[in-house]
């Protein structure tokens, strides 16, 4: 069986903490570029429909 002396128990929860720090600065970062892609998708299209001549639908 494999155990843990307390040093390795407090680098693996100092270790574990970091990354979760990490992950919480990262999250809001990657929802704005994914919210971004979206918009401009969404203009892209746009241009695209009135270049065509095409009628944008309104949004609801």
């Amino acid at each position: 069986m494999v155990s843990m002396d307390t040093t390795q128990l407090q680098g693996l929860i100092g270790m574990l903490a970091v990354l979760g720090i990490l992950v919480l600065m990262i999250t809001p970062a990657v929802i704005g570029v994914l919210h971004e892609r979206r918009i401009d998708r969404q203009i892209k299209e746009a241009q695209e429909r009135r270049r065509a001549g095409r009628p944008m639908a309104r949004a609801a």
